[in-house]
């Protein structure tokens, strides 16, 4: 089923536009002379392989395909040279093809420069993580990229329906119910191969129950009918039974990972619990380290929550020690509390801010001597040195808050922590200012 044309591919519209990169590489439409390299960037599924084939189908052109997985430098500059050989003697072009090219080493991908910079190669190279990460800048900026999104819902559709009557495909020796392809839609999460594979895994389903039956409608090998009854049916229960959970998009270590974290705690912050939630169930169904959600938990408490709700820490702890003690999957219920909780908290950023402008002024030289009155003066030559001399135990003044200078003399006056208004930290304004004063001796005991 894999497509032969431009015409024939399935979603990727915004890159398949008249007179784009793509087009051109693939002879269909007018562009600069001497075809460039591209970079695919995509989650798998979303038709890389299938856009290099078709560019390799392109008049004078000769395919090969290597993986950055078993491919070495050796590998490559072989395909190099036989390249500028096919070039000048024959006036063929090679496409290179080159999937995984995140897996290639800097000395690997330095191999590809001569070919792609003397244009010996039209390198199309494939990657579902960053280019910007992965691929070297030399490389980079000599090739087109292109970036591949996951399928619609519309464009997967296509593609089962096409697939059914195709006879590249089933041949229409099947029928394929709303209710299946929708579900097969929903579980695929945008990825073409996991339609398609998938979809022959319910149609052998039900190839396999309507044989168990007696063969009615059921078809032998080459697609044509053993019986006199019409195509099998592919319903919801055959698609349950082929496959039981959806494609996540998840990559723990790539940008999937960092994406739906950032989308998790920036859920949090905005106080929406179900969206959070969400987030969450992604991580936990793609394999996430439960300890690292927790551990995410944990600084959010304090940067995002902090003293409006000072039980948000102790929560986010709490869940921290049980992933712990008792593991998954049952602590799951244990983070999805304390999601709930730090979700649904007043939220403030008062603590992050603090601790950030004081780190900033001892960053800028603002540390300063301790004040003597403050130094310790529990050793032999301390009193000689005066250490302590002026000191007043909190204890012994009003209100347990003796008016004496803290802070060296540079930051005298210099206040980090400015309570908000929400929650917890609303009372705590006002206490604040109460300290502030008698710390200063603007109030009286």
């Amino acid at each position: 089923m894999r497509p032969r044309t431009v015409e024939e591919i399935v979603g990727q519209q915004h890159a398949l536009t008249p007179g784009s990169p793509l087009r051109v590489l693939a002879g269909e439409d007018s562009g600069p002379a001497g075809p460039s390299s591209v970079i695919l960037w995509g989650p798998p599924g979303t038709g890389k392989t299938t856009i290099a084939h078709v560019i390799a189908r392109g008049t004078g052109r000769k395919f090969v395909e290597l993986s950055a997985i078993t491919a070495g430098v050796k590998d490559v500059r072989a395909v190099m040279d036989q390249a500028l050989t096919d070039r000048d003697l024959h006036g063929m072009t090679t496409v290179l093809f080159l999937d995984e090219i995140h897996r290639f080493t800097k000395a690997q991908q330095d191999a590809l420069l001569p070919g792609v910079e003397n244009r010996w190669v039209v390198l199309v190279a494939a990657t579902t993580e960053n280019p910007s990460f992965s691929v070297i800048s030399p490389l980079l900026s000599r090739s087109i990229l292109v970036t591949l999104k996951p399928l619609e819902d519309a464009d997967l559709g296509a593609l089962l329906d096409r697939a059914v009557e195709d006879p590249r495909g089933l041949g229409g020796s099947v029928e394929l119910d709303d209710a299946a392809r929708r579900h097969l839609i929903e579980l695929c999460s945008g990825d073409a191969r996991r339609a398609l594979t998938s979809l022959e895994a319910a149609a052998a389903v039900a190839y396999g129950e309507a044989e168990a039956e007696g063969g009615d409608g059921a078809e032998g090998e080459d697609g044509a009918e053993d019986g006199a009854e019409g195509p099998v049916e592919i319903t919801q229960k055959h698609t349950e039974e082929a496959l039981d959970r959806a494609a996540l998009r998840y990559d723990r270590a790539g940008d999937q990972h960092y994406d739906v974290v950032s989308a998790f705690i920036k859920s949090i912050r905005g106080s929406d619990a179900d969206a959070a939630l969400h987030y969450l169930a992604r991580m936990i169904e793609a394999g996430e380290d439960a300890r690292f959600i927790a551990r995410r938990l944990v600084v959010h408490a304090s940067e995002d929550v902090g003293m409006a709700d000072p039980t948000a820490l102790q929560a986010a702890v709490a869940a921290a020690q049980a992933v712990q003690l008792i593991g998954m999957p049952e602590a799951r219920i244990n983070l999805a509390q304390a999601v709930i909780h730090l979700a649904t908290a007043p939220k403030s950023n008062a603590v992050i801010t603090a601790i950030d402008a004081a780190l900033a002024d001892v960053r800028a030289g603002g540390a300063g001597p301790v004040p003597v009155h403050l130094r310790d003066a529990h050793y032999g030559e301390a009193a000689r040195l005066g250490h302590g001399r002026g000191y007043v135990y909190a204890h012994d003044a009003p209100h347990a808050v003796a008016a004496q200078q803290y802070a060296p003399d540079k930051l005298v006056g210099r206040e980090y922590y400015r309570p908000t208004e929400y929650g917890a930290e609303k009372g705590l304004k006002r206490r604040l200012e109460i300290l502030r004063d008698l710390l200063r001796g603007r109030r009286g005991g």
